[in-house]
């Protein structure tokens, strides 16, 4: 999740996974999570009914037993290493961890692998909401009330979790897998059934299309594990995310009451970050800005490498790329769902990303960037973002 997917919907954003595959705009869905979930008492979710909501929405994509698959494993392995020697000579960072492992994998294992993962980061979270739900009352005249406003909210939270998972493993390609311990890092993962699916839908040449996915995640690969503090920079902003949540009841007062006044002077209350923006604290908005920003450097990093080494090696990668933000941009109910939970905004960002990257490009030639590599005080801002010279005057 660096935090909304390489997916078949957004123009190119891209998956990345966790200890099973957990995509970056996953896990910055997880971020902006918590800030909604941060206001129910008690358990923050009922994991098994999201799961079994994600997967009812998911449903099966029948290529799945076709015999086009079959070829799928051995292709991605020989795309994956072609991939992985291209970036890393386009781009100067390579992994020190060696070559990636690659595997495909369904619609219900990437659910499971969310699921799971979600449970593992918001655990302390939980813990914090299972101490503040004690205060609510057991007994007496408001005891119902207060016990069925906890349930009935941890149920529509859970629904609402799983049928964004789902809606999101319809469309999921391909993903970094982010958060393996180091031992065990450096894979990456392919939704074969989806793959398939849109290669047969839009006639790609599938050896083709297996490559320009490949690309993209082996280039988030190249930024996570050949920039030696990026990926602990990443995590530590996830855990910052939790430690901050506030689950004191009036902190959702406060949320609400910010959407009242947001409607009364006619702006979007969801405009900044979907429910995310509207739960969060003062806190949990820094650190969600310094994920935006994060994300419009990879992201757009990430495309213009995709880009530029498509047009020299894939004929068809300037169709791919046309045809699936085509698709995203006819697709109504998608874009509904995506301004819901905050992804509207990322897809912007990452046309931002782009933006900068060709900014900074144009105004201090290819290498520039590399600086940004540096620390984390080399990263631009989301100011920054929006005004490549500014950044190029404070890390010249």
């Amino acid at each position: 999740m660096i935090g909304g997917p390489f997916e078949a919907l957004p123009a190119r954003p891209a998956l990345t996974a966790g200890p099973t595959p957990l995509p970056i705009e996953a896990a910055d869905a997880a971020i902006g999570a918590a800030a909604v979930v941060s206001e129910i008492p008690g358990e923050a979710l009922n994991w098994d009914l999201a799961q079994r909501v994600a997967f009812r929405v998911a449903g099966r994509e029948p290529l799945e037993d076709s015999y086009l698959a079959e070829s799928l494993a051995e292709d991605f392995d020989q795309v994956t290493r072609l991939a992985e020697g291209l970036v890393g000579e386009h781009t100067g960072l390579v992994p020190s961890s060696g070559p990636a492992r690659c595997s495909v994998i369904d619609r219900r294992a990437w659910i499971e692998a969310n699921v799971s993962n979600f449970k593992i980061m918001m655990g302390p979270l939980a813990e914090r909401m299972a101490s503040a739900g004690a205060s609510i009352p057991t007994e007496g005249p408001g005891a119902w009330i207060a016990k069925f406003a906890r349930d009935g909210t941890r149920s529509v939270v859970s629904v609402e979790m799983g049928a964004v998972l789902g809606f999101v493993a319809q469309r999921v390609l391909g993903q970094y897998d982010l958060f393996l311990p180091e031992e065990g890092a450096d894979a990456v993962y392919y939704v074969g059934a989806n793959v398939l699916s849109l290669e047969k839908k839009f006639e790609f040449i599938p050896r083709d299309f297996r490559f320009w996915i490949a690309l993209h995640e082996l280039t988030h690969r190249a930024q996570f594990a050949g920039v030696p503090w990026m990926r602990q920079y990443f995590v530590d902003l996830v855990e910052k995310t939790f430690s901050s949540s506030d689950p004191d009841p009036r902190h959702m007062i406060e949320a609400l009451r910010r959407v009242v006044e947001s409607l009364i002077r006619g702006e979007d209350p969801l405009a900044d970050g979907g429910f995310a923006g509207v739960f969060a604290t003062a806190e949990q908005r820094e650190v969600l800005r310094k994920v935006q920003s994060l994300m419009c450097l990879l992201e757009g990093h990430g495309n213009v490498v995709m880009d530029r080494l498509g047009e020299k090696y894939i004929p068809q990668s300037g169709r791919m790329s046309d045809t699936l933000r085509a698709r995203r941009a006819s697709n109504g109910l998608q874009r509904f769902v995506f301004k819901l939970v905050g992804l509207e905004l990322k897809i912007q960002q990452y046309e931002l990303g782009e933006r900068f990257v060709a900014g900074v490009e144009e105004i201090a030639g290819p290498d520039a960037i590399a600086v940004a590599w540096q620390s984390p005080d080399s990263l631009p801002t989301m100011e920054e973002i929006r005004d490549p010279k500014a950044w190029l005057r404070r890390v010249a």
